[in-house]
């Protein structure tokens, strides 16, 4: 089965048609191409909820933007299929559309080549299927409900595309438009799988260089060529992971396999040593058997010998006695008793005078170590006595407490004519002049409206007053009208002056006058200033007399540190003559305790002899004893330890007779029987820790018969060891033998297991290392395509920036470093540059700068993305909310760039529009769509208002019978058409 690539080749989209596609209506759009369509809308309300995003969105699926995901089956488009929940209105309820299409017709301008393609869109997958035909075939029908149930008829009629099958989404781009891009978009609808940043929904100055370059990916297809990167460094991980994995599977297998081989060997040697320990119980009965044969044969001569001793041995014995009972004299025993308690005495007292040395040697060095700090405090003193330096130090606090007491009245000063000036800048008579403005009397102070020389106030006050001494300090100006208001006003203040035209009126009498308001001021500061200057000389003073204090309070600490070092030398001198009789007193005891020790050490010697003597003759008297009744009692031992011997049950459990016993004993080493049995024993036990490990010790793994032989055995009795030994043995060697097979095919398994899983790691090794390779390979390859299509961005975004108005613009692009994290998308970073003026540099995009600007710069660089990414074939750009974030200053002109640059490039360029926009884009595009609906009662739109201008007269043509048809039917009511889907 071939597929066909590339099958709409060079047409472009001439006309669309939509079928339960959100709430659109199933009316024919023609579309111009190589301009600006703008796409309006009248909703019930506004623009919102007539359907603009769901047409744009329509338009990028049929076009094959991969921002649908049509490698993962593109399941986002079927959230555009008519939804009845979100058209409920009131108790209006429809059916929802379990599917849909999306019909697009192409043509090649000038030439009549039509060709339909329909998509069909599914609630479940497959969401998407195509199929084509040459010329015009769209649903036709007098209503809503007709087109759509004529829809399905000729979607049953198209050939499939591939076959026997349709073509799914994965294969839209590839069959119908081969490796080209036909289709970039920035949209912001809700079913979008993802959302480019989209350059001109906010200030371009307010864009990241990172989401800048997300968004010149989403226009010029780099988006599945970055998903595709990160897939590789998935793919790298994730064999790196399966190494990792493989590498602790295979070490995990090896320690377990170590402690399997580990459990066969010591197995195997529990086989080595079970076979000894049965040797050596063998040995043990050889030696058993010849021992008893020997000792029967020696039986019979020994009785003779015995008996001749028995007489010199009663003899011998007489003569021991009576050298025992002469050594057992305890005189000897007295003296050294006598010599011991002399010698403790002596070294008691010897402890005692090391003790009180020890004692005074501490005290002498703990004062020592008093005496340098105490020399550096009596330098202090200056050569001044306690009494003298306590005499100073008095007078210094007299004179520190003398100075705080002229500190305090300087400070009572200041704080005086502080006072005072702040009463003589808050003016005078300002007692009168609240009173007056409480009452609403407009005044003002006498002697703030003038200002004369020192020397001529007293004729100035004079003058103003013929009569008396005149208060002028309290005199305040009234307007005569005011003046009987004023007098009230002051009636509770005696002494007031009022000055009027009228006259002056005197509440009282002043001692003295003075007139100026800043000569009183210059007075008060004046003393304040003297005051701070008192103020400043005695706290200079306080701060001597603290220092003098301090001074003599460091000679009194000197000079009490020269007394208590002189006591120290007094007690240091008392102590070292301490320490010299206790010297002497040692000196004097040191011979005493070496006589004494001496004399312990000789008596105890002298007692060890004699002892050690007494102990040899007992001894030897002891043997002649023995002997002497060993001797008489021979003849019934004989008899009683030959039968005693069992010769013929020793035999028996040898199997054989004496003269074989000896001769297999020849061969072995000369070994008793008691040492055979230990070795029985020893090689039985590491058998046992061999078969079991350390289960041994509880019988826990071991077979139930072996383990009640073992668990006999350790009673510790020597008899049940010796009787259950061969039965050990037995138990023992069966379940080894039955083992034997067992650990003889697990080794093989381990083998091959081990050869296998080696083989996996080397294979998971070797992948990775590929995959690290082919990652790295691709993203190099990656670095320069993204490379290579930015600097044909920045190529046509220079040449639009000069074409239209501008001085050039580029954009810098540094390579960034690949992301560690496999999940991690790999992030670049564009950063738009432009010229202010000609031979100016270039200046980053997010350097302060007009609105106007911005938005005409944001414009060019979505164009030059969009010229970039079409490769030199018609491409189709579709913006939602076109120019949401331009001013109303620079709407037009932004409109009018778009749709020259489209006509110039061949670039269709597909915008929706805002209410606020659709004034400004009327007149500057080349097509203008407005999709409507007037009630939400209604589940489709209304035919869509569709104003353009289209060359290709041929083209208006063909499509006039599909777009411009007679209504010879009414359009259905919103349930009969809910009924269609």
């Amino acid at each position: 089965m071939t597929q066909t690539e590339n099958v709409v080749g060079d047409r472009v989209l001439v006309a669309v048609q939509a079928i339960n596609i959100s709430r659109l209506s199933t009316h024919p759009v023609p579309t111009v191409p190589g301009t600006l369509i703008v796409v309006a809308g009248a909703g019930p309300k506004d623009s919102n909820g007539a359907g603009k995003s769901s047409f744009i969105a329509a338009i990028t699926a049929l076009l094959g933007d991969e921002q649908w995901r049509f490698a993962s089956g593109a399941k986002a488009v079927s959230e555009l299929l008519f939804n009845a929940e979100l058209a409920a209105h009131g108790d209006q309820q429809w059916a929802s559309a379990d599917h849909g299409y999306i019909i697009g017709v192409f043509d090649v301008p000038s030439a009549g080549l039509p060709m339909t393609v329909w998509l069909r869109v599914n609630r479940e997958a497959p969401y998407l299927e195509i199929r084509w035909t040459d010329g015009v075939r769209l649903a036709a029908g007098a209503s809503e409900a007709d087109r759509v149930t004529r829809s399905d008829e000729v979607w049953a009629q198209l050939p499939r595309g591939a076959g026997r099958r349709d073509v799914v989404a994965r294969d839209l781009t590839r069959v119908l438009y081969g490796d080209r891009v036909r289709c970039v978009s920035f949209l912001s609808t809700s079913v979008r799988s993802k959302v480019a940043t989209n350059l001109l929904s906010q200030p371009l100055n307010e864009i990241s260089p990172e989401r800048i370059f997300e968004a010149i990916a989403a226009l010029t297809g780099l988006d599945a060529e970055l998903d595709q990167e990160r897939e590789a460094r998935r793919d790298e991980h994730a064999k790196r992971v399966r190494a990792a994995e493989a590498v602790d599977r295979l070490r995990e297998f090896e320690v377990e396999s170590e402690r399997l081989i580990a459990a066969f060997d010591r197995r195997d040697r529990a086989r080595v040593e079970l076979a000894s320990a049965l040797r050596c119980w063998r040995g043990r009965q050889a030696r058993r058997l010849g021992d008893a044969a020997a000792r029967d044969e020696a039986l019979d001569a020994e009785l003779a010998s015995c008996q001749e001793a028995a007489e010199s041995s009663s003899e011998a014995i007489a003569g021991l006695r009576e050298e025992i009972a002469a050594l057992k004299d305890d005189s000897l025993d007295r003296a050294l008793a006598s010599a011991r308690r002399e010698l403790a005495g002596i070294q008691a007292r010897a402890a005692k005078l090391e003790a009180d040395r020890a004692v005074a040697q501490s005290t002498a060095d703990r004062l020592r170590g008093q005496m340098p700090a105490l020399e550096e405090l009596r330098r202090q003193a200056d050569g001044r006595d306690v009494a003298a330096a306590e005499r100073e130090m008095s007078e210094a606090r007299a004179r520190v407490d003398e100075a705080l007491k002229a500190l305090g009245v300087a400070d009572r000063e200041v704080a005086t004519a502080r006072a005072a000036l702040d009463d003589v800048e808050n003016g005078p008579a300002a007692a009168q002049l609240a009173a007056l403005a409480a009452r609403g009397v407009a005044a003002a102070g006498l002697l703030d409206t003038i200002d004369v020389a020192e020397q001529a106030r007293d004729a100035s006050a004079a003058g103003l007053v013929a009569a008396g001494s005149w208060p002028h300090e309290h005199a305040v100006i009234v307007d005569g009208a005011d003046l009987a208001a004023a007098a009230e006003a002051l009636a509770d203040l005696p002494g007031s002056v009022l000055v009027s035209s009228t006259g002056v009126t005197v509440v009282g009498a002043f001692e003295s006058a003075v007139t100026g308001r800043e000569a009183r001021v210059k007075a008060a500061e004046q003393r304040l200033n003297r005051a701070r200057d008192a103020q400043d000389r005695t706290a200079a003073a306080v701060r001597r007399a603290e220092a003098e204090m301090a001074e003599a309070a460091r000679r009194a600490e000197g000079a009490r540190a020269a007394v208590r070092l002189d006591e120290i030398h007094t007690r240091l001198e008392s102590q070292r003559e301490l320490l010299a009789a206790l010297h002497a007193a040692a000196d004097e005891l040191t011979p005493a305790l070496d006589a004494s020790e001496e004399g312990v050490s000789t008596l105890d010697f002298r007692a060890r002899t004699r002892d050690m003597e007494i102990e040899r003759l007992e001894g030897r008297r002891s043997s002649f004893e023995a002997d002497r009744d060993r001797a008489r009692e021979q003849a019934a031992r004989t008899a009683t330890e030959r039968r005693a011997l069992d010769l013929d049950g020793l035999a028996e459990e040898w199997g054989g007779s004496v003269e074989e016993a000896r001769e297999w004993l020849a061969d072995e080493e000369p070994l008793t029987a008691d040492e055979w049995w230990r070795g029985a024993e020893r090689h039985l036990d590491a058998a046992l820790r061999g078969g079991f490990g350390d289960a041994a010790q509880t019988g826990d793994e071991m077979p139930e018969e072996l383990a009640f032989l073992v668990n006999e055995r350790r009673g510790g009795r020597a008899a049940e060891e010796l009787a259950t030994f061969p039965a050990v043995c037995a138990a023992l060697g069966a379940y080894l033998r039955g083992q034997e097979e067992y650990e003889r095919h697990r080794r093989q398994q381990i083998e091959t297991q081990l050869s296998s899983r080696r083989r996996d790691l080397e294979t998971a090794t070797r992948g990775a290392e590929d995959a690290a390779q082919s990652t790295a390979v691709h993203r190099a390859a990656l670095t320069e395509a993204i490379r290579a299509r930015l600097a044909r961005v920045a190529d046509e975004f220079e040449k639009l920036d000069v074409g239209y108005g501008g001085y050039g613009a580029t954009l810098d692009f540094p390579v960034p470093a690949a992301p560690a994290d496999p999940e991690q998308r790999w992030s670049w970073r564009v950063v738009p540059k432009w010229r202010r003026g000609d031979g100016q540099g270039f200046v980053p995009y997010n350097r302060r700068a007009n609105t106007a600007l911005m938005d005409e710069k944001a414009v060019k660089l979505v164009c030059a993305a969009a010229i970039a990414s079409s490769g030199g074939g018609h491409l189709t750009l579709v913006l939602d909310e076109l120019g949401r974030n331009l001013g109303k200053e620079h709407r037009r002109e932004a409109v009018a760039l778009f749709r020259r640059i489209g006509e110039m490039h061949g670039i269709t360029v597909i915008g929706a529009l805002q209410d606020d926009m659709e004034p400004y884009a009327i007149d500057a595009c080349g097509q203008y769509v407005k999709l409507r609906r007037s009630s939400d009662a209604m589940p489709y739109n209304e035919p869509p208002v569709i104003v353009g201008h289209d060359r290709h007269a041929e083209r208006v043509r063909m499509l006039a019978e599909w777009v411009v048809r007679p209504r010879a039917v009414p359009e259905p009511s919103p349930d009969a058409a809910a009924a269609a889907p």
